[in-house]
């Protein structure tokens, strides 16, 4: 499976065109088995490889249950409907994901002035400029310019506090945490891919066999799928804290590399078009609590590789499957959220810092990779993990520019090892 870190893969937009340049079709290719089960595991991986990352960052900005759940249950309609329209139109295995690294985000940046609803206003705001960078080029490209280093420094420090949640979690709820973890190291060894479903699966049947023992009682009428509108209330500390951030974190480890991944298989993403459908995903998922989706990026490989089909001209199937099946999953939305919300204190963190380690670790090992830059690097990486926070904007904006700025101070005065 192709590996591409989360980070700017250049310094420019990618030259991409509307067309695909995959390889000759093969003279033998299976029937529809092959794409349709791709489809079908991709969408799984992606849903509970990173739910539970999702559902911490839209409570973490002031969503109540059921609003987490219906921002759950946008970001699945809006991302399959966008991947089954972009892969019929293109014949292309474009596949949608919604920014882990975003929500992420969310979780470091807390409650804002204004509440749930100017969250919501962000993550319109959010769509608005993914738009606006498919149209004008010149702004995905300064985008694009940002240091490879800041960016994934920046990220590497939002998602510290996530990723200690598991720690935390072993002494306030070890029957169900230790079994997780146990799960998950096996896994880590003997099917490295399946480890945070494994893990997810050992936490659900965990909760579960608490809820029993404590005779604990779930809301049924809270199981239903539901949308939850919220008009969007704007303010300025909103739009520099969550906004700007989050608009950065999903440009740079997302869309960008999720179009080198694409790449690496021999397609080329019609880069207008696919931005144009995501940012208006994320404007049209905003009031119902969907934060933001975007390109996949390293799930992207289990439709776009030969495993999906032989013929590259028919792995176009396996996304627009993994769509329609998305579109089951945001019906289980509601009743995820209500088992969660009645499971052991802990077990939500400990699977969603579970599956960022990974991330994480990719971060750091791009964010200090260059010795020229590692103490800029090392400041933005702490000023984002500080969690600090100055007239209601958060830490992720303060470590930027703090980096940014480190980085042009400090560049005349270092070498490269």
């Amino acid at each position: 499976m192709t590996k591409v870190s989360p980070s700017l893969e250049s310094s420019t937009v990618p030259h991409l065109t509307d067309e695909s340049d995959a390889a000759p079709t093969p003279t033998e290719t299976p029937g529809l088995a092959q794409p349709l089960g791709a489809g079908v595991i991709t969408a799984l991986v992606g849903f509970t490889s990173s739910f539970a990352v999702v559902l911490s960052g839209l409570t973490a900005v002031g969503a109540s249950p059921a609003q987490a759940a219906s921002g759950l249950l946008a970001l699945c309609v809006t991302q399959a409907v966008g991947m089954m329209l972009l892969s019929y139109r293109y014949r292309m295995p474009i596949t949608l994901a919604w920014s882990t690294p975003g929500a992420a985000l969310l979780v470091g940046t807390g409650a804002v002035a204004g509440g749930w609803s100017a969250a919501i206003g962000a993550f319109v705001i959010t769509g608005v400029l993914v738009v606006i960078t498919g149209v004008w080029q010149r702004l995905g490209r300064l985008i694009a310019a940002i240091p490879m280093e800041t960016a994934q420094a920046m990220l590497a420090g939002v998602l510290l506090p996530m990723c200690l949640a598991p720690v935390h979690a072993v002494r306030t709820s070890p029957a169900v945490v230790v079994p997780v973890l146990l799960v998950w190291l096996v896994l880590q060894r003997v099917a490295q891919r399946w480890a945070v479903i494994a893990a997810f699966v050992t936490a659900a049947v965990g909760a579960g066999i608490s809820i029993a023992v404590e005779h604990k009682t779930l809301d049924l009428t809270a199981m239903a799928p539901s949308v939850d509108i919220t008009l969007p209330q704007w303010n300025w500390q909103a739009m520099i804290g969550i906004a700007v951030p989050l608009y950065v974190v999903t440009m740079a480890s997302q869309n960008i590399p999720g179009t080198a991944v694409m790449t690496s298989f021999a397609y080329r993403v019609p880069w207008r078009a696919a931005l144009t459908v995501t940012g208006l995903g994320t404007i049209v998922g905003a009031p119902a609590g969907g934060h933001a989706i975007n390109l996949a990026a390293i799930s992207a490989t289990l439709s776009a590789a030969p495993a999906a089909h032989p013929d590259p001209k028919k792995r176009w199937i396996a996304a627009f499957t993994a769509g329609a099946t998305y579109l089951l999953l945001a019906l289980g939305s509601a009743a995820l959220v209500t088992v969660i919300a009645t499971a052991p204190e802990g077990t939500l963190e400990t699977v969603a810092g579970l599956a960022l380690l990974a991330t994480m670790a990719a971060a750091l090992s791009s964010a200090l990779g260059s010795r020229k830059h590692r103490v800029s690097s090392v400041i933005t990486f702490l000023v984002s993990a500080s969690g600090i926070a100055f007239f209601g904007i958060g830490g992720a904006f303060w470590a930027l520019l703090a980096g940014l700025a480190l980085r042009g101070l400090l560049a005349d005065h270092s070498a490269d090892s």
